[in-house]
């Protein structure tokens, strides 16, 4: 069936609403309406209904008949389901109502509720020649991107309606902001202001170019230094032109963060070419200027993004000079959809971690929504070194930190095909496809296009071929390898020793095997243009890439577009990104095997032409299909729907903590219980995860945080106040950090209590079944001694294997391998309970919880403290595991706040001891508005130790406890049933000092 918006509103030409008499019939006419037109089912229909109301009633009533008359003849001719009906206006009216329907199996707002639904469905739209719109969960709810030029969506339209539609309703394109380090153009100065431009033909460029969905603008540096203001305006307006926005940099940081961070460090890096090594002090001053000078580069180009960002827009962020720029952009508003993507190799993470800000590096990529790389090997690289370095979590997604997960994806890049065929109908392309044939007639041509760089592989391909006609002295007349070496960075040491080495051996490998009339190799220092090098793709038998570590080589891509006729073959380095995407039709090689690549020499130039034809065609479907185009369309794609996941996929995060509102409500209240957790809320910040392992012996000694011993005690010397220290840890590790404190220590989970004034008692449930212990400890220890670095802990309720320390791969292996051990094993008939930890395993009886534990706990503080007046404020912090997180729900109200009055209280009972162990009885929970039987029939197993409490009547609440009295904080956990988040200890240490100096304040005003 159809599916009917109806809007409705009656006004008359004075704009005021129409009275309930007035209304009556406007309610009549839409009742005759609706009448006689029926809902339709399995038609396309979108159809406008418009009354105007007037001032004289009856001439309304009449037009209204009139306008159901119209609509009752439309409907007879069987075609009102795509008719556009607007009245003719009479003395100003206003719309009564609209009527549109749509239908459900063509409906493009039921969006695929998984991220692969979604895109295949994207993908599908695409090759349709459609695009989705504001409807779509692909584009997010701000954005209306329909290429008006398809003309096609799920819904049928009228074409004289969508032209004469105003250009106000028209959807509007999102914008991409393309952020580079260089603008797609060349700047040259003609004078003080005026610019000439030319547009540079890239990889990228021509990607862009074709991506027709959005409106994309470009940012970066000119590659010019403009230190004038009457330049740089100049400069700017040109560029607009171009839909180009500037950056200006200066030359001393374009000196430090592109000669030197940039190609300097990090470019080699990636390429596997390690760090420059320092010989003197002056060096690692220099790095350390470098590294200043890349953040601050970065952050101009944040500040000129921020400056020309729109709400809705997509940041795409390009290569490896720009890092920081997703850090400074979320930093400045978390809500825009940045990506970033790499076009070079990223190296293992055992060549990353050797970088000094390996960790600020990653820690600022990670910042964007989507991580993009050319092949799955980077991918995994990246995930790797944050698992390694950053001791974040890795999964088949991409990096999880805290809840919030970056996307990483491989999206190979392809080249503009059609570009490169069209070119060779030209007549120019075709006229130097004629002399280069007629110039080498009777050869086979061998071709190598490079950049003059040490990853490409040039002498190592020159040696091959030497190689090649050492061992075949048939073919030394008969093939010839051109090499066109486009030099780069010809002011640099290293690269002007390549060349000289790269001279010498062509100029031995001439001499050896050249005539008076030929050589076999034809070495050019220079660079071509398009046409020329179309006309060499065209005419080669054989294309030779060699690269030692290279992000793609396109140069592939671009011999394979050009040979559909002549069918010839590749011959592809292993270590080139395109070798996952062209592997299967080139012959692989590895460029440092210099006999095997001259064999897949041997083997190229003798392979029959059937074998030919199918190597080419499978890599020219492939090239021809995935294109630059379709590469950015796919990114973008993807960028947009990881923000909508996100969304989706993880928790609402709570909010943080408001200082001022939880000191101000402490400060109103007469009992106050502030349960506060040790490890990593109140502890020294050693354990930080890039540092994780630097001293292990110091981090694992539990230490409370120095600055707040005197706020410690001034909360625990106000008798107003009660502070529970509730930790997992053993009872030696809170007498040794908390013993000069006045309060309360409850160890292993709350299995263990004690005033620091008095002795340690157990609260642990009497029917606890610990027959397990033995069998779980004997895998314990095993694991241990196979993983280096891991620790066993031994507990009297539970037994925890830690592994954070070892390394975090093997560690994980380790652990996956003990839960199925221990499934299968020694706990598959135990009542017991497994927790995971990010990095631990641990294994408690049923019932050791927190949670469970906190009542028997108050029962027994109340008891000991003989207080008079119930808790009415209650602050709970920590960095507890999800499965001792309900200590936090707890005290949440368990009633709807309407039949609760918003409070919640409880009673307990007199406490007693059993046996010869102190245990404190735990109280019986009343809340309000129930019956007292009710509940005290359930008071004692509330706590999952299987004992009730006493039956005798009690005359006061021990907690009446309003819901805005009550403040559960996680402290680093988005992920949380707390209902505030705290960042880290740092800031739980600033808080704790915070509220201890307004209650020992005399004046709270303030607050």
């Amino acid at each position: 069936m159809d599916d009917y918006n109806l809007s409705y509103q009656c006004r008359g030409n004075d704009g005021r609403p129409h009275s309930p008499q007035q209304n009556s019939m406007d309610l009549i006419s839409l009742f005759i309406f609706f009448v006689v037109c029926p809902q339709e089912s399995n038609v396309c229909c979108k159809m406008s209904f418009s009354i105007k109301i007037y001032a004289d009633r009856y001439l309304q009533i009449f037009v209204q008949l009139l306008i159901v008359t119209q609509f009752v003849i439309i409907k007879m001719q069987g075609n009102w389901f795509v008719a556009y009906l607007n009245c003719i206006e009479l003395f100003g009216g206003k719309p009564a109502f609209s009527y549109m329907a749509r239908n459900n199996h063509n409906d493009k707002s039921q969006v695929p509720n998984t991220r692969v639904g979604r895109l295949l469905r994207e993908r599908e739209l695409r090759r349709s020649g459609r695009t989705s719109d504001a409807t779509d969960g692909i584009r997010g709810l701000e954005i209306s991107d329909i290429d008006s030029s398809s003309g096609s969506s799920s819904t049928e339209h009228n074409v004289e309606s969508e032209e004469s539609e105003s250009p106000e309703r028209r959807p509007i394109k999102q914008r991409l902001l393309v952020v580079a380090n260089r603008l797609p153009v060349s700047a040259v100065r003609k004078g003080e202001d005026s610019w000439s431009l030319d547009i540079s033909a890239g990889g990228l460029v021509s990607a862009l170019l074709g991506v027709t969905d959005f409106e994309a603008r470009w940012i970066g540096w000119a590659g010019v230094n403009v230190p004038d203001e009457i330049g740089q305006k100049a400069l700017t307006k040109a560029l607009a032109e171009k839909r180009c926005i500037p950056v200006f940099l200066d030359e001393e940081t374009v000196h430090l963060y592109y000669n030197g961070y940039c190609n300097n460090i990090l470019w080699p890096l990636f390429h596997y070419l390690g760090l420059p090594q320092e010989d003197r002090l002056a060096t690692t001053r220099s790095f350390q200027s470098q590294f200043a000078a890349y953040k601050k580069a970065n952050q101009m180009f944040a500040d000129v993004v921020i400056e020309h960002y729109e709400e809705g827009d997509i940041i795409w962020c390009h290569d490896y000079h720009l890092m920081f720029l997703p850090k400074c952009l979320k930093d400045y508003n978390s809500q825009m959809k940045v990506g970033w993507f790499l076009h070079t190799p990223f190296p293992s993470s055992e060549i990353h971690r050797t970088l000094p800000s390996r960790s600020e590096l990653l820690r600022a990529v990670l910042c964007a929504d989507l991580v993009g790389f050319h092949t799955y090997d980077y991918a995994r690289h990246f995930v790797s070194a944050c698992a390694r370095i950053l001791g974040l979590e890795g999964t088949p997604e991409g990096v999880e930190d805290q809840g919030r997960l970056t996307r990483v994806a491989a999206f190979p890049i392809g080249i503009d095909s059609e570009r490169f065929t069209r070119a060779l109908e030209v007549p120019k392309v075709q006229e130097y496809i004629r002399e280069l044939k007629e110039r080498f007639a009777g050869r086979v041509v061998m071709l190598g296009v490079d950049r003059l760089d040490m990853i490409k592989g040039i002498p190592q391909k020159i040696l091959a071929f030497e190689k090649f006609l050492e061992d075949s002295p048939e073919w030394r007349d008969k093939v010839v390898l051109l090499q066109i070496a486009v030099p780069t960075r010809t002011e640099v040491a290293e690269y002007q020793k390549l060349t000289s080495q790269v001279h010498e051996i062509v100029g031995r490998v001439n001499g050896r095997f050249g005539t008076l009339t030929a050589v076999p190799i034809h070495h050019l220092d220079r660079s071509l243009d398009f046409a020329a090098l179309c006309a060499i793709y065209a005419i080669t038998d054989v294309a030779l890439v060699t690269s030692l570590r290279d992000g793609m080589n396109l140069v592939s891509y671009e011999f394979v577009a050009c040979q559909n006729s002549k069918k010839g073959v590749l011959i592809l380095s292993e270590f080139a990104g395109a070798a996952q995407s062209l592997g299967a039709g080139a012959i692989l090689i590895n460029p440092w095997n210099i006999t095997e690549v001259a064999a897949a020499i041997g083997q190229a130039l003798n392979m029959p032409a059937e074998e030919r034809e199918k190597r080419h065609h499978h890599n020219f479907v492939h090239v021809t299909t995935h294109t630059a185009q379709k590469w950015a369309e796919v990114f973008v794609s993807e960028l947009n729907d990881t923000v909508i996941e996100a969304q989706q996929r993880i928790r609402i995060v709570p909010p943080q903590l408001l200082a001022g509102d939880a000191i101000r409500r402490y400060l109103e209240s007469d009992n106050r219980l502030l349960i506060l957790g040790f490890n990593a809320a109140l502890t020294e910040p050693y354990d930080i995860p890039e540092r994780r392992g630097r001293d292990q012996i110091k981090e694992m000694e539990l230490k409370l945080h120095p600055e707040l011993k005197q706020p410690l005690t001034m909360l625990c010397s106000d008798p107003k106040t009660t502070v529970l220290i509730l930790s997992g840890s053993d009872r030696n590790v809170l007498d040794d950090n908390f013993w000069e404190h006045d309060l309360w220590l409850a160890a292993e989970h709350g299995m263990f209590l004690r005033s620091t004034k008095g002795d340690w008692m157990t609260t642990m449930p009497e029917n606890l079944n610990m027959d397990w212990v033995d069998s779980v400890k004997h895998v314990f220890e095993y694991f241990t001694e196979r993983t280096p670095r891991s620790i066993f802990e031994e507990r009297h309720t539970s037994l925890v294997w830690n592994y954070k320390y070892s390394d975090v791969e093997f560690g994980r292996l380790q652990a996956m391998d003990m839960l199925q051990h221990l499934w299968t094993g020694p706990i598959s008939n135990s009542s017991v309970d497994v927790v995971q930890g990010s990095r631990s395993v641990e294994v408690r009886a049923v019932g050791v919880t927190k949670g469970a534990a906190i009542d028997r706990i108050i029962g027994e503080v109340v008891h000991s403290k003989g207080m008079s007046s119930p808790i009415d404020y209650v602050l709970c912090i920590g960095h507890f595991l999800e499965r001792d997180e309900d200590i936090y729900t707890f005290f949440e109200p368990e009633l709807p706040p309407d039949s609760m009055g918003g409070s919640r209280s409880k009673s307990t009972d007199s406490t007693s001891r059993h046996g010869s162990e102190k245990r404190p009885t735990p109280p019986k929970l009343q809340t309000v508005g129930r019956s007292n039987s009710s509940r005290r029939s359930s008071g004692g197993s509330s706590s999952g130790s299987g004992r009730r409490s006493t039956q005798e009547e009690t005359a006061w609440n021990v907690v009446d406890l309003k819901s805005e009295n009550y403040f559960s904080c996680a402290v680093a956990r988005t992920r949380t049933h707390a209902r505030y988040l705290i960042n880290s200890s740092e800031d739980v240490v600033s808080f704790i000092k915070e509220i201890a100096a307004a209650g020992a304040s005399p004046s709270n005003s303030s607050y």
